[in-house]
């Protein structure tokens, strides 16, 4: 049986209050990005959470390691502080975020280029069309 376990990181990325969701997930690291805007209250996450955590896409997984070890509990505010004090999020969860974005990136290169190439052809065809009638004298 496999264990999942879930983070939530939330931080002031200028001008906008960002959360960074990790999930391990048998030795794997995913994780999502989501934009805040204003400064979210903890309720205003609560229900975040629960109401749209299934639609978040998370990005490919990477291999990480999980430490469950239990920590004091002032260690832990520490810990926190230490964390909003430094901007930015762990080189895993960048990694995997990065990977996501150039995945996108991709796709819509891919759409694009098609749409780009039907719109030619769909050009090409008018022109054809318009030579033809031209040529039979309409």
């Amino acid at each position: 049986m496999s264990t999942i376990t879930g983070k939530l990181t939330v931080f002031f990325e200028n001008p906008f209050w960002v959360g960074i969701f990790e999930r391990f997930e048998n030795g794997k690291l995913s994780a999502a990005k989501i934009t805040f805007g204003a400064q979210p209250r903890e309720q205003e996450i609560y229900e975040f959470i629960l109401k749209h955590y299934w639609e978040l896409q998370f990005s490919p997984a990477v291999s990480a390691i999980n430490k469950e070890t239990k920590k004091n509990p002032k260690r832990i505010q520490r810990d926190i502080r230490k964390q909003l004090s430094a901007t930015g999020t762990g080189t895993k969860s960048q990694q995997a975020l990065q990977l996501q974005h150039e995945q996108y990136k991709q796709q819509r290169q891919i759409k694009s280029r098609e749409l780009k190439e039907s719109e030619a052809r769909h050009q090409y065809e008018l022109k054809v069309q318009k030579r033809k009638e031209k040529h039979k004298g309409r």
